[in-house]
Formats: structure tokens, C-alpha cells, sequence
């Protein structure tokens, strides 16, 4: 799997870590029971805080996709890649967009205007 941050970005480190094992689930890289990297070691290798990566495994727990298990560490605990709430927004922006007239190409071009 490939860990990655961009240290430019204005997105949060913390957001970007958890959005690498959002994309490790989905693509199968990363699967059901799996063990994550130590938070310490991982902190190291995206030279970033230790606390950075362990506020990125607790959202990520928070939202299901994570477990943590005393002396045996973060494991994937779901295959589910994104929170209800956002799928649910992102449904309901497909379904105004088409209201409105917009393509697919229309609304991805808005996005990433966005984001």
C-alpha cells in the first residue's frame, strides 16, 4: 500500500493519512482483520507527529473502519470506504445536479474546483 502525504497541501495530515486507508480498503490493498502500521513507525516514514497518525487511526475508528486492540494495534475492522453521512450528501448532490441539468463531467469539473 502506498502511505503518502503532501506536507504543501492545505488539507490536514491527519485527513490525508486516514484518506490513504480509505483507499487501501477500497482498492483491497488493505483487507478485513489487516494490521496497520505502528502509529510510531508510520510517523517516521511520513515524517510527521506520532500524534498525527494516531488522531487519523482514532477518526478512522470512530467511523468504523478501524479497531484497536491493546498490544496487537490498529486493525481494519470494516469494509465500508466512506462515512453514511457523506454518501448520503453525495447522493443528494447526483440527485441536483441531474435536477439542474448537470452532466457527470459537469459535476466532477465542480468538485475538484472545490476541493
Amino acid at each position: 500500500m502506498r502511505w503518502t502525504v503532501d506536507h504543501a497541501s492545505r488539507e490536514l495530515l491527519p485527513d490525508q493519512i486516514a484518506a490513504c486507508v480509505r483507499r487501501g480498503v477500497a482498492s483491497g490493498e488493505l483487507a478485513l482483520g489487516e494490521q496497520l502500521p505502528p502509529a510510531t513507525e508510520l510517523a517516521t516514514a511520513l515524517s510527521v507527529d506520532r500524534n498525527t497518525v494516531l488522531t487519523a487511526y482514532r477518526r478512522l475508528r470512530d467511523d468504523g473502519l478501524l479497531e484497536f486492540r491493546r498490544g496487537r494495534g490498529a486493525r481494519v475492522a470494516s469494509a465500508v470506504t466512506e462515512p453514511a453521512p457523506v454518501a448520503e450528501a453525495a447522493r443528494a448532490l447526483v440527485a441536483v445536479a441531474r435536477e439542474h441539468g448537470l452532466t457527470r463531467s459537469d459535476l466532477l469539473r465542480l468538485i475538484a474546483k472545490l476541493t
